[in-house]
């Protein structure tokens, strides 16, 4: 795989469906690795429902992949999201990316859904190992805390064997977690200081679990703009991000020209990622048209001579 470039979307940025679809066209079109939908239910801001999206990704295009950044499996039942997953990696023919997390207790989803907090960790624990056996074993029994199988089995397969399975999280929990079962690990909103010890960490515990997550399978992103760090839409996010996450934003955002993303980008290599997923600041179908050309036309082909070197 290698060094590669994603665009990840939170809130829906597009004027209407038909913009969305157009800027789908554009990444599938444009040589963008893959598209990243983040996962949220309850949310004033509008935002597209992550396994809706992975479906009709999977009908629309024919090269891109794509996955959830990430799926909260504190809150999904693991056998109807195996089901899920491999029914639309099957009919894309082997293009998804499927990324799991607990998920945050401070999440609206949970009460909204009558979900319990508590126990979130061992559920997710339970359905990675639940997940990864379904979508490669005929037969699966499993007697765990919170769920039970007998000689149970989905079919048809995914395409990919085996499919992966990302893991996302940066506490002691979800490094042992992504050492045991993941197949890669996917950052947060975090800095490449904050995540170069939890790549280390995640790397010396599967050597000591006899297991290799490969190089290329460690991801981060970030958001980027090409334009003036002055605009109201960069102060905004700048604002947001400060109040969020209770820290300095400077390094979660590029800002500027293809330098400025490429610097960013660079950091991040050297704390140990070689997948990003790079989040558009823009507003309306327009600009987010302009800002993800300009990446595929100035950014991809940096990431690419990036990828030959290594």
């Amino acid at each position: 795989m290698g060094i590669n470039a994603g665009l990840g979307i939170a809130n829906f940025s597009f004027d209407d469906a038909k913009g969305f679809w157009r800027w789908v066209d554009l990444c599938d079109e444009g040589g963008v690795d893959s598209i990243w939908q983040s996962d949220r239910i309850i949310e004033s801001s509008p935002n597209l429902e992550t396994m809706s999206v992975m479906a009709a990704l999977a009908g629309r295009t024919s090269k891109i992949k794509f996955g959830m950044n990430v799926a909260s499996l504190g809150l999904r039942n693991p056998i109807l999201m195996a089901k899920t997953c491999a029914t639309v990696d099957f009919l894309s023919e082997g293009r998804l990316l499927p990324a799991f997390g607990v998920g945050s207790a401070l999440s609206r989803d949970f009460t909204a859904t009558g979900t319990e907090t508590k126990g979130r960790g061992k559920r997710t624990d339970e359905g990675l190992q639940i997940m990864s056996r379904l979508w490669s074993q005929d037969h699966v029994s499993f007697d765990g805390e919170y769920y039970q199988l007998d000689d149970a089995s989905i079919s048809p397969k995914p395409i990919q064997q085996p499919l992966p399975l990302w893991v996302g999280g940066s506490s002691k929990q979800a490094i042992e977690r992504t050492a045991k079962w993941g197949t890669g690990w996917q950052a947060g909103i975090e800095s490449p200081g904050e995540i170069a010890p939890v790549i280390s960490s995640i790397k010396e515990r599967a050597t000591e679990l006899d297991r290799i997550i490969p190089e290329d399978h460690f991801g981060a992103g970030f958001a980027f703009r090409f334009g003036s760090p002055e605009e109201e839409m960069i102060n905004r996010q700048k604002d947001l991000l400060s109040k969020r996450l209770k820290k300095d934003p400077s390094e979660l955002i590029a800002v500027g020209d293809k330098d400025d993303i490429m610097e960013l980008s660079n950091k991040f290599l050297d704390a140990g990622a070689q997948k990003f997923i790079l989040r558009p600041i823009a507003s309306g179908t327009e600009d987010m048209l302009e800002q993800t050309n300009r990446l595929i036309t100035e950014v991809l082909p940096e990431i690419a001579s990036l990828r030959q070197r290594h």
